[in-house]
């Protein structure tokens, strides 16, 4: 049996339909008992009701289908976090149901960190895959950042293992000042379906949003895709 198809899993994933958003898929695990646990930049965290589990959703995050892809692709170190299913939501937003994962001290996280940054023997397998699907990344998305060397991305599993989570990151501040200044760019860069909740990220760790900024965002994007209808 899959983990997609293992309890709590398959209840979570049986909830949230194929064309549910970041709104619809919180809301049905916080109904089947899901908790709110934390929220970050792109994302909020629920934890499944007996704690092995945690869900992130995000409304709108381009770089989610490569951390999936590593984290399956990497799945044999043991060295991220144990997927147990992911899914695109409408309007561009993302879905991981994943192993509960506990903090570390930074001086750990950090030297994790510097493992991978040098490819030490222990983490060789890891960063070779790593590298492979930031590299097709980096060449497919506009706006991808580089690797996230944040020590709160190193975690420890329930087993005692550390892991390293939420490496890919699209480059926020750049791709937030260019649909500001420049609607028409972004929008003939990302398609309206990966982008239609952009203005929704939570901001967490380096918000909030100003008053109107997200209303005036959301405003230029529309104009910008009249724009591109028309012409």
């Amino acid at each position: 049996m899959t983990p997609e198809e293992t309890s709590p899993n398959r209840e979570a994933l049986a909830l949230i339909g194929q064309q549910a958003d970041h709104r619809d898929a919180e809301q049905s695990l916080l109904a089947a008992g899901w908790t709110p646990c934390g929220a970050g930049d792109w994302a909020t965290a629920l934890r499944s009701p007996d704690g092995t589990a945690a869900a992130r959703i995000s409304p709108f995050d381009p770089t989610g289908p490569y951390t999936a892809a590593l984290y399956r692709e990497a799945a044999h170190t043991r060295q991220v976090p144990e997927l147990f299913a992911h899914q695109r939501l409408t309007g561009g937003g993302d879905l991981q149901l994943m192993e509960w994962l506990h903090p570390v001290p930074q001086p750990e996280a950090a030297a994790f960190h510097q493992a991978i940054s040098t490819r030490s023997p222990e983490v060789a397998d890891l960063v070779d895959v790593i590298r492979r699907v930031h590299a097709l990344a980096l060449e497919e998305l506009p706006w991808c950042g580089p690797l996230d060397d944040n020590p709160s991305n190193v975690m420890r599993g329930a087993d005692g293992r550390l892991v390293v989570a939420d490496l890919f990151y699209a480059d926020g501040p750049s791709l937030y000042a260019t649909a500001a200044k420049d609607p028409d760019l972004v929008v003939a860069r990302i398609p309206e379906p990966e982008r239609r909740f952009m203005t929704e990220i939570p901001l967490a760790a380096s918000g909030p949003w100003q008053p109107g900024e997200q209303d005036a965002m959301r405003a230029g994007l529309a104009a910008a895709d009249a724009r591109t209808t028309t012409a």
